[in-house]
C-alpha cells in the first residue's frame, strides 16, 4: 500500500518512484492561483494526457450496457473478503499482475470497510463496489497496469468531486496514483465529504489568488496546441539564442557600450540589452554623453540604427513588395508570412528572426479586440520595418556580434513598440530614449529594464554630429524651467508659443463686435489650448443696413474697428478673376487622392511662401486642406473648384501674408473689413480668400449698407452670421477714414455696452 507525503514544492509529482525513498504517493487539492501553479497545471496535465488520466467534470456513472456487460462477465456476486476482491480483479482486470492486483484489491476493501463502519448496508457496498468496477475498467483501465512502476501514474481531475468519485480517488492513490484536484471554486465543497482531509492535502503557498474567469483545462489545452503548432512554424531552431539583460550592470550607456566579448562566455548565447531611459542625468552633458555614444559604437564597427521621434510607417510600395494571401487561420498566416524572413547570407541568423517574428506576433494575438485580420497587418508592417532596417543593423553578420538600434522619443503606436519588442529578441542592443518626461512611450515588455530620472529635456533630434550639439547652461536650463512654470496652464502666453491653432468662430449681438474687436483672442468666450493647439474665437460676419439711416455714424462706427491689424477692402472685388495667377498652372499637380501635395508645393520653383516660418507655412496649408475637406465653397470635387482654391490660396497679396506671418495665435488676431456699397458683385476669388481667412484665424467683418446678397452666393452652407441692423442705403461712398471724425453722440445701449468694455 501507498501512503501520502508532503510535498516540499510542486515539481516534486514528477519524481520517479526510486527517487522518493518509500512507497509515497501525492494526493493534493489545488484551491488558488500563481504563476507557478500554472506552469505546475500545464506539465502535469501533460503529464497526465501521456500516462495517467483526466476528469473534465464527472466521471459518467455506469449505464445499462456497462452494467449488462458486468453481469455477464462476473454475474452478481458480492463478498467482502480480500479473497474475493483479488479474484474479481484477475477475471475484471486481466492485465494487472499480482502486485497490482493485490494493492488494488486491499486499497477497495479499505474503503468498504470505512463506508461499513459509516452504516452502510450490503446492498450499498455491492453497488459500490460494481460501481468503483465498471469505472475501473472504463475509465481507469490504461493505468492500473502501471501501477508500483518507476513513473508513477498521474489523475488530473478538474470541478468539484463527488462523494463516490472521492472514495475511488482513495483507492487509486493507496494503490500507487499521483492525484492532482483542481478546485476552481475552493474547498466548501470537498469539506463536506472530507472535513479533517484525511483523504488528500490542501496545497497552499504565498501569495495564492482565486483562479482567472478564463483558466481551465480546455484552456491549458489550447496554449499546450499553440505551443506545439509553434514548433511546427519555427522550423529548424537556431542554434543561439538571447540572453538579454541578464548581464548588465544597469547603468544605461555604459551598458550598451560593453564590448560583447566582455558580456558573457556561452557560444551559444549573444548578448544583447533591452533599456528604456527616461528623463535625464545631467542637462549640461547630455546631448554630449549621446554623441559620445555614437561615436564610441562607431568606432568599435558596431552597426548602428538611429531613430528619431516615429517610426515612419510602411509605404505602399513596402507593403506591396510582401507575398501574401488571403487566411482563414492564423497558423496559416505566420507559416505563409515568415517565408518572406530572409537573410540567405546567415542561415542562422534568419532562423533568430523567424523565431522571433511569430513569438511577437503570437503575443499580439492574444490582446484583447484581436483578430485575424489586424493581426495580418501588424505582421505585415513588422517584415517591412524588419526588410528596410535589416542592411543596417545586420549587414556581414556573424556570432558574437551584437548591432545597437537607438530609439529618441519613446514609442507613440502600439505596432511601433511591436517592432522594438522584436528586435529586442534579436542580437541587437535597444536602447530607447524619453528625455522629456512629459512625452509618454507606450512601450511595455517583460524584457525591458527601467532606468528613470528626474530632470527632463526637450529634444527633437539625435546629436550625430558635432555641430548639432547645442548645449545649454546651467541658467539656460534654469530658465526654460522656470518658463514651463509660467507658461503652462497659467493664462499667461510667452511670444509665439504655439505654432497650431484652429478657428471658432462666434456667434455674438451686433453691438458685441465692437466689445470683441480689438481684444486680444485669449480673452474672447471660448478661448483654449489644448494639447499644444490654440483654439481661437473670431468673427466671421456680414452687417447688412444703415442703423437709423444715419451715413456719417455708420462710417464713424466702422472707423473704430480699423486697427492696426485691419485690412480694408474698399473696392469690388478685392480680387479679379482675371487677374494673373502663376499658381492656376500648377494646382492640378498640387493635389492628388484629396490630399494636398505638401512636399511637392513646398519644393516647387514658384511656391510663393518659402520665405515664412516653417510653421506659419504649415498652418496655410493646414486650413486650406481644411477649405477643400468642408467643401464650403460650391462646386468643390464637382467641376475642380479645388484647383481654383488652391490657386487662390497659394497667391495671397503680400498685405495679408505679412499679417498671417505676424499672427502670434494667443494675442490679437489680424482682421479683413470687406465694404460694399454698391451693385457689383463680390468675385469668386474674393469669396474664397474670405472663408480661408476666417480659418485661418482672421476677423472678417463685412459691410453691406444696401443688404444685397454677396459673399453667400458662393457658399454651399451659411457659414458666416448676417445682422441686420437698420435701413438699406445705396449709392454710399466709401470716405477717407482718416478725415472722419469719432465725436458722434452714442445712443443709449451703445453707451451700457461701451460700460461693459
Amino acid at each position: 500500500m501507498f501512503e501520502q507525503k508532503e510535498l516540499q514544492n510542486l515539481n516534486d509529482y514528477f519524481l520517479n518512484l526510486s527517487n522518493r525513498n518509500g512507497q509515497y504517493a501525492y494526493f493534493y487539492r489545488i484551491n488558488g492561483y500563481s504563476t507557478q501553479v500554472k506552469e505546475f497545471v500545464q506539465k502535469y496535465y501533460d503529464a497526465a494526457r501521456r500516462s495517467g488520466v483526466v476528469i473534465e467534470g464527472r466521471i459518467p456513472n455506469p449505464d445499462e450496457k456497462n452494467l449488462a456487460y458486468y453481469e455477464e462477465i462476473m454475474g452478481m456476486d458480492f463478498q467482502m473478503n480480500l479473497g474475493f476482491l483479488s479474484a474479481s480483479l484477475k477475471k475484471w482486470l486481466p492485465r494487472m499482475n499480482d502486485y497490482q492486483r493485490q494493492n488494488v484489491a486491499v486499497s477497495i476493501l479499505g474503503t468498504l470497510d470505512g463506508m461499513q463502519k459509516e452504516g452502510k448496508n450490503e446492498n450499498m457496498l455491492r453497488n459500490a463496489y460494481i460501481k468503483f468496477m465498471c469505472w475501473l475498467y472504463y475509465k481507469f483501465e490504461r493505468i492500473v497496469n502501471q501501477l508500483g512502476e518507476g513513473n508513477i501514474p498521474k489523475i488530473l481531475y478538474e470541478g468539484d468531486i463527488s462523494n463516490y468519485e472521492l472514495k475511488l480517488m482513495a483507492v487509486l492513490s493507496h494503490a500507487g496514483c499521483d492525484i492532482v484536484l483542481l478546485q476552481y471554486h475552493g474547498d466548501g465543497n470537498y469539506l463536506k465529504l472530507d472535513r479533517d482531509s484525511k483523504v488528500s492535502m490542501e496545497y497552499k503557498a504565498n501569495g495564492l489568488t482565486a483562479f482567472p474567469e478564463d483558466f481551465s483545462l480546455k484552456w491549458i489545452r489550447r496554449q499546450l496546441e499553440q505551443e506545439m503548432n509553434k514548433e511546427r512554424l519555427y522550423g529548424k531552431r537556431p542554434e543561439a539564442s538571447g540572453c538579454t539583460n541578464a548581464w548588465i550592470e544597469g547603468k544605461g550607456l555604459e551598458d550598451i557600450q560593453r564590448d560583447v566579448q566582455l558580456r558573457g562566455d556561452d557560444p551559444k548565447l549573444f548578448y544583447n540589452c533591452f533599456c528604456r531611459i527616461s528623463g535625464v542625468w545631467d542637462k549640461l552633458t547630455y546631448l554630449n554623453d549621446l554623441y559620445q555614444l555614437q561615436l564610441e559604437l562607431k568606432n568599435k564597427k558596431r552597426k548602428l540604427l538611429i531613430l528619431e521621434n516615429t517610426i515612419p510607417q510602411p509605404s505602399m510600395e513596402e507593403i506591396n513588395a510582401i507575398h501574401r494571401q488571403n487566411y482563414t487561420k492564423q497558423d496559416q498566416m505566420l507559416l505563409d508570412l515568415s517565408g518572406n524572413i530572409k537573410y540567405t547570407a546567415n542561415i542562422e541568423l534568419q532562423r533568430i528572426m523567424n523565431q522571433a517574428f511569430i513569438d511577437i506576433i503570437s503575443e499580439e494575438a492574444q490582446k484583447p479586440g484581436m483578430n485575424l485580420n489586424k493581426l495580418t497587418n501588424k505582421a505585415i508592417y513588422l517584415i517591412c520595418w524588419l526588410k528596410r532596417y535589416q542592411q543596417e543593423l545586420f549587414s556581414n553578420w556573424k556570432m558574437p556580434e551584437i548591432g545597437c538600434l537607438i530609439y529618441l522619443g519613446g514609442c507613440k503606436t502600439e505596432n511601433e513598440g511591436m517592432f522594438l519588442r522584436f528586435v529586442a529578441r534579436l542580437p541587437v542592443d535597444v536602447l530607447v530614449l524619453c528625455p522629456n518626461l512629459n512625452q509618454k512611450c507606450c512601450l511595455e515588455d517583460r524584457l525591458l529594464y527601467e532606468i528613470h530620472h528626474e530632470q527632463s529635456l526637450s529634444v527633437e533630434k539625435y546629436p550625430r554630429e558635432n555641430a548639432e550639439i547645442r548645449m545649454g547652461t546651467a541658467a539656460y536650463h534654469a530658465e526654460r524651467e522656470l518658463d514651463g512654470m509660467m507658461y503652462q496652464d497659467s493664462g499667461i502666453y510667452r511670444d509665439r508659443q504655439y505654432g497650431k491653432a484652429n478657428a471658432l468662430s462666434l456667434q455674438t449681438m451686433y453691438e458685441e463686435i465692437a466689445i470683441l474687436w480689438d481684444q486680444e483672442v485669449k480673452y474672447r468666450p471660448n478661448f483654449s489650448t489644448v494639447e499644444n493647439v490654440v483654439n481661437i474665437p473670431v468673427i466671421f460676419a456680414k452687417v447688412s443696413g444703415v442703423k437709423s439711416g444715419n451715413a456719417s455714424a455708420y462710417w464713424s462706427e466702422m472707423k473704430k474697428l480699423v486697427t492696426d491689424q485691419t485690412i480694408v477692402v474698399k473696392s469690388v472685388p478685392y480680387i479679379n478673376s482675371t487677374d494673373p495667377n502663376p499658381m492656376k498652372a500648377h494646382a492640378a499637380e498640387f493635389f492628388k487622392n484629396g490630399k494636398l501635395q505638401r512636399a511637392k508645393i513646398k519644393s516647387h520653383q514658384s511656391y510663393p511662401y518659402g520665405f515664412l516660418r516653417e510653421e506659419i507655412q504649415d498652418h496655410i496649408l493646414d486650413k486650406l486642406q481644411l477649405l477643400i475637406d468642408q467643401r464650403v465653397i460650391k462646386g468643390t470635387f464637382e467641376n475642380g473648384m479645388e484647383y481654383t482654391i488652391i490657386a487662390t490660396v497659394l497667391n495671397m497679396k503680400m498685405e495679408i501674408v505679412r499679417r498671417i506671418q505676424g499672427f502670434d495665435f494667443t494675442k490679437k488676431n489680424p482682421k479683413l473689413i470687406y465694404i460694399n456699397t454698391t451693385e457689383h458683385m463680390i468675385s469668386l476669388e474674393d469669396s474664397i480668400l474670405a472663408a480661408f481667412l476666417n480659418l485661418a484665424g482672421f476677423d472678417v467683418l463685412f459691410f453691406v449698407p444696401t443688404g444685397y446678397q454677396s459673399i453667400e452666393k458662393y457658399f454651399n452652407q451659411k457659414i458666416m452670421e448676417e445682422h441686420q441692423i437698420g435701413d438699406y442705403l445705396y449709392d454710399l461712398r466709401v470716405p477717407d477714414f482718416g478725415r472722419i471724425s469719432l465725436n458722434i453722440r452714442q445712443s443709449w445701449r451703445e453707451r451700457i455696452f461701451k460700460r461693459g468694455n
